[in-house]
């Protein structure tokens, strides 16, 4: 990725969190948080990362709200950030906390095996 596509990225993590927290009135979209924004080289396209609280109806209510509301957001978004061609806005989830969180389970539950096993050893 460039300098370039990471700068507007930046930008657009920055402009989308504003945009979806405020100017968005849908009820369908609960709370979201954009946790990244990758634009390609050629600046055409815009994948962002969101997480969402809470079960995945609230999730999948969400993202459908956001779709619904993406050519609001794409205008806004060009409003704000000054380019030739605002990108196409792709929005996905955002796996990597909910792969952090399952990886720190197993490492609690590797951590409490373990002093299960010392524990029986030492009587």
């Amino acid at each position: 990725m460039s300098l370039r596509s990471n700068r507007v990225g930046e930008q657009m993590k920055k402009e989308l969190g504003e945009i979806i927290g405020r100017k968005i009135k849908d009820p369908r979209i609960g709370f979201v948080t954009v946790t990244d924004v990758q634009v390609t080289g050629d600046l055409q396209q815009a994948k962002v990362f969101i997480s969402v609280l809470g079960d995945d109806e609230q999730k999948d209510n969400t993202l459908k709200g956001l779709a619904k509301a993406k050519g609001f957001i794409r205008s806004e978004i060009g409003q704000r950030i000054r380019l030739r061609k605002t990108p196409e806005i792709i929005f996905e989830f955002d796996e990597s906390m909910a792969y952090g969180n399952r990886i720190n389970a197993i490492l609690h539950q590797i951590q409490g095996d373990n002093k299960s096993e010392e524990r029986e050893q030492e009587d």
